[in-house]
Formats: C-alpha cells, structure tokens, sequence
C-alpha cells in the first residue's frame, strides 16, 4: 500500500485544484450546518417549554391555547382536584391563562403577531423555568406586564420602564423575565383579568395550567380530566403539547435534507472534476507506480484518501465560517423569527450543536467519497505500459 503522506503532499501540490475543492466543499457544509443549526435551536425553544410534571389543559378538540377557549366554570372545576400540588403556602399549583396574539411594532417600523398570555402571579410557579431576572413580577389590575427577553430590543417600548400598545391600552413593562431559552421567551405576560377585559374575550381563559405532585398524580388527573363529560376538556403533558408545536420543525428538516442532497451532488461531481483531471495529469506518474509492483487497490485507496483529505478540509473550513456566520447572526439579528401553530412570531436563538456539524461532517465525507470513487478506480484501472505510452 502506498503511504498516507504520498496522497496527502498530493493534496498540497496542487493548490489551485484543492482550494476549489475545499471551497466547494466548505460552501455545502456552511448551508447545512446552518439550516440544521437552526432546526435544532427551534425544536429545543419548544421542548424546553415543557415541564415534565405539568399538564395543559384546553378545550377538546383543540391543538393550542389560541384555539381554544374555557369558561370561569371549567376552569373553577379544576382549581381544587385531588393530586394537584400545593406551594409553601398551601395554595394549588393552577394557573389558569389566556392568550391572545395582537400586533406589536417592531424597531424597523414593522409589524408582528405576538403572543401574550395572561396569567397570575402563581403562574411563575407553575412554569418552574420561568424567572424574572430584571425588574419584578406585574402587579393584577395595574396595567403592567413583564416581556421575554427575546423580546428586548426587537418591538417598541420592548424594555423595562418602556411602554407596550397592546389591544385597547398601553402597558408599562415592569420586568423582564428568562425561560431557559425556551418559547416562552418570546411572549408578554399581563395579568389575566385584565387583559380579558381589554381583549373582550366573554370566556375569559384559553386554558389551565396545573403542577401534579407526582408521576402518578399526573396520570391520574390526565385520567380524570379526559374522562370528565361536564365541561369537555382534554389534558395533555406539557412537554407532549410543546414537543407537537415544534411539529414546523420536521416540514423544514426535510426540505433541509432535500437542499443538502442537490448541494451534495453538486458539489460531488465538482469533487469528481478535479480528480478526473488530477488522474489526467498524473497518467505517467500512475504508470509508474503501476510498473513499481503497486496493485490497482493500493492506487484506488491511494485516491480515495486523497478525496477524503480534501473533503475533510473543506468540512473543517466549512465549519469555521458556518460558527463565525452564526455568531454574527446572533449578534446583529438576536434572534430569527418564526411563525407558530398560534400564528404568533417565536424568536429563536440560532445555535449550532455538536449533532448539527456531525452530519455536516457525514455529507461531506459521502461527497468526498463518492466524488473520488470514478477518478480513483479510472486511475486504478490504467495498465502499466498503456500508462507510459500515453505520457
């Protein structure tokens, strides 16, 4: 077999071709790391809205908060079931909420849907991963509310101290809260009997929801509230009802997937060109390996691991420029907008992880590979003496 360093210095001698390689290479790698970065960074903004001890409750038949609608009633019959867990101070871990999804100004004179919820103060309870960590928590009947810090610097009046023109008033913010980088970060929290009034919403909750005091409590509440004729609900895990809104998510891993593979196969056969051309050119040094006593797999290997070189400098340069692009985005942009199953704009932190740049790395080792296997085995199959003669 010949030695990895012959095929490496190959590689280096001859720059012009291995750059347009690597930058062919590099480009695939950039698009792909980026896209699947960012798919991943929305899967996570929705997964880690869920609490694994939570249920939500909404009306049958509806998939979202936005779509559904309970009266004081449903809700009243809820607040004091067995297996609901209780604070310090002995008060049950419900709350019961309403969203709704008005315009808010963006900076640059645009105009989004967001989502706001209103909640009690209990609420930052029941979302454990909620905190404010600038400002305080609204006080009801005030006309205050606290925003995602997703939110900071993206709409008007978005800051604390700042006014918000929701529905039919304006509302001071009073504090800023974190939700781990999930969902939630992207919506403004008022208190739920005001903003009830302001939206003149008749049924004055979206849905509940409650904290179980264990495993089991929570699928014996799940039992009982989906069983219950009176009022038609329907009780779903919380992590369960994020993990469906994040359902976008797979529509665009497969267009993703579909970009990657047209990307790869370009990519591939201009992989391919430069070895072809490669082999072209070393026809009497192929030649003269082959008169050496160098068999066809020693020269298809040798090939082969020319294109993987190439391929793996082109992933390494690929993901310097796709970690420099997202850092910059982060910076300029904050977050990327995306619309809900509430029709409501979600703000996502792009962040790409080590999953995102292990298939990146995968597409282009296949390219490499792959665009490598025609020139490799047409330098393999080159007979000695044919090779000599046609130098």
């Amino acid at each position: 077999m010949l030695p990895l360093s012959y095929s490496v210095r190959n590689v280096a001698l001859r720059p012009l071709r291995s750059l347009l390689s690597v930058a062919v290479i590099a480009l695939v790698v950039v698009a792909c790391s980026l896209f699947l970065g960012l798919i991943s960074s929305l899967r996570r903004s929705f997964i880690s809205s869920g609490d694994p001890m939570n249920l939500v409750v909404l009306r049958k038949g509806s998939d979202n908060d936005g779509a559904s609608q309970l009266t004081r009633e449903a809700a009243a019959s809820l607040h004091y079931l067995d297996g609901i867990a209780h604070n310090a101070e002995d008060v049950p871990l419900f709350s019961p909420e309403l969203v709704v999804q008005p315009f808010l100004q963006t900076r640059n004179g645009g105009r989004e849907n967001v989502l706001v919820r209103g909640v009690e103060p209990i609420a930052l309870e029941v979302h454990t991963g909620v905190r404010v960590v600038e400002g305080r928590m609204f006080r009801p009947r005030l006309h205050e509310v606290i925003v995602g810090k997703a939110m900071v610097g993206r709409y008007e009046g978005a800051f604390l101290g700042g006014e918000l023109h929701l529905g039919r008033g304006r509302w001071k913010v009073v504090g800023i809260f974190d939700a781990a980088g999930s969902s939630l970060e992207s919506e403004v929290w008022a208190d739920v009997e005001e903003l009830a009034e302001d939206s003149r919403r008749p049924t004055p909750y979206s849905g509940v929801r409650l904290r179980a005091a264990s495993g089991a409590e929570l699928d014996r509440l799940k039992a009982h509230i989906d069983a219950d004729p009176e009022y038609a609900l329907e009780a779903s895990r919380e992590v369960e009802y994020y993990a469906k809104q994040s359902e976008t998510a797979n529509s665009l891993y497969i267009l993703v997937v579909a970009i990657a593979v047209l990307a790869g196969v370009g990519a591939g056969f201009g992989s391919a060109n430069t070895m072809y051309a490669a082999v072209q050119s070393r026809t009497a040094e192929i030649g003269t390996l082959r008169a050496l006593g160098f068999s066809r797999g020693a020269i298809l290997t040798s090939f082969e691991v020319e294109a993987l070189t190439l391929s793996l400098a082109g992933f390494l340069s690929g993901v310097v420029l796709s970690l420099l692009l997202a850092a910059a985005l982060r910076r300029v942009q904050g977050g990327i907008a995306f619309t809900s199953s509430t029709f409501t704009t979600n703000l996502v932190t792009l962040s790409i992880g080590v999953g995102d740049l292990a298939q990146a790395c995968g597409l282009a080792v296949l390219i490499g590979l792959l665009g490598g296997l025609g020139p490799a085995y047409r330098a393999a199959r080159l007979r000695p003496i044919e090779a000599l003669r046609k130098a």
